[in-house]
């Protein structure tokens, strides 16, 4: 659930910064205003060694946002929700119904800033807890020749003769053992809440792993009860209403940029449910504007060669988690994990000024 102090995310995520986290504190520092338009994992605010002040956290994927919200205001429902045994059937079921919701769950998540679906929440993070690799809750579609649009396609090829949700023999199965994990290693838990067993979902196999469970997702709730979470575009939570206006005065605001990398970096193409192939281009170009601007200090993540900066940016390297659970994908997954950079803006503090 926690290691020294800090709380983990109960769910695996590609490019989680968990790693980096101290490293971007030391560049913040005690910062009043925080603002991550990318949420993913929320790791780094998790993270973050001193009491929080104002936090504003994004993302565009409804089903992640909703997570987040309704976590923050009813970590039991939650935790009901994602009391529920490994299996198969279920894994691939829910997989189906909650990628349908995503629209709707998307739309009155911005419609409504109150909104959050528990059962959703639960479901989304049961299932991620078990699903191998990328794709979970994305509908992926195949476009080969003479197929425009064809059914979704399980573990990455087309399901021929089976018109059953894409699923069929190329079902995912589900992770069982720690083994097969890759990128997506849980933070550890053991059935008595002491931090050093298996998986997350763990609460079927005994009464104290679903307290333990419980526990944890309480003490998220309770660290993220005055952040504001939001659902939509990366740059509707930069405007200087949310960067400087909303803490009433001009102290720094910390700025962690941390968007899908550039496809041809690198990374993989099916990671994220919520993707535009132009947006690590254009995080960069906001950065870039907004450097010099002494009110923000700014953190952009990327790989090695992904992003062009001005000189007075930098530029610091740390290592990722690698792996992606195949022979081919753990072969770029450990090579990228080595290309790890974050780019920090001018007006960032010095390394080792505060400790944590």
């Amino acid at each position: 659930m926690s290691v020294s102090g800090v709380i983990r995310a109960p769910f695996p995520w590609f490019g989680g910064k968990s790693r980096a986290a101290s490293i971007i504190w030391q560049r913040f520092g005690p910062v009043r205003n925080y603002v991550e338009p990318f949420a993913g994992s929320l790791a780094v605010l998790l993270a973050r060694p001193w009491p929080a002040k104002i936090e504003t956290v994004n993302d565009a994927d409804g089903l992640l946002a909703n997570f987040w919200r309704a976590l923050q205001s009813d970590p039991e429902g939650v935790a009901r929700w994602a009391d529920w045994p490994i299996n198969e059937i279920d894994l691939h079921a829910r997989h189906v119904w909650l990628t349908a919701q995503r629209a709707q769950i998307t739309a009155n998540l911005q419609a409504d800033p109150e909104f959050f679906d528990a059962k959703v929440a639960g479901w989304w993070v049961w299932g991620i807890s078990q699903w191998i690799g990328s794709g979970w809750c994305v509908k992926q579609e195949w476009k080969g020749r003479g197929h425009a649009a064809r059914a979704p396609r399980g573990i990455g090829r087309p399901n021929p003769h089976l018109p059953n949700g894409g699923q069929g023999v190329h079902q995912k199965r589900p992770q069982m053992v720690n083994g097969g994990l890759g990128v997506h290693k849980l933070p550890k838990l053991r059935c008595g809440g002491n931090g050093v067993g298996d998986r997350m979902v763990c609460c079927a196999c005994s009464d104290a792993g679903r307290g333990a469970v419980y526990d944890w997702l309480a003490a998220i709730s309770d660290r993220l009860r005055h952040v504001r979470v939001c659902c939509g575009d990366w740059a509707r939570v930069l405007t200087p209403s949310v960067t400087h206006k909303l803490s009433g005065d001009r102290t720094p605001c910390g700025v962690l940029l941390d968007p899908p990398y550039a496809v041809e970096s690198g990374r993989d193409a099916q990671l994220y449910a919520e993707d535009a192939p132009a947006v690590s281009a254009a995080v960069r170009e906001w950065a870039i504007a907004n450097g010099p601007n002494p009110d923000l200090r700014i953190a952009l993540c990327g790989y090695d060669g992904e992003h062009d900066m001005p000189a007075d940016w930098e530029c610091v390297a740390w290592k990722a988690n690698g792996g992606y659970g195949n022979q081919k994908g753990e072969t770029r997954g450990k090579k990228n994990a080595k290309r790890e950079r974050i780019w920090f803006s001018p007006h960032c503090l010095q390394s080792g000024l505060f400790g944590r």
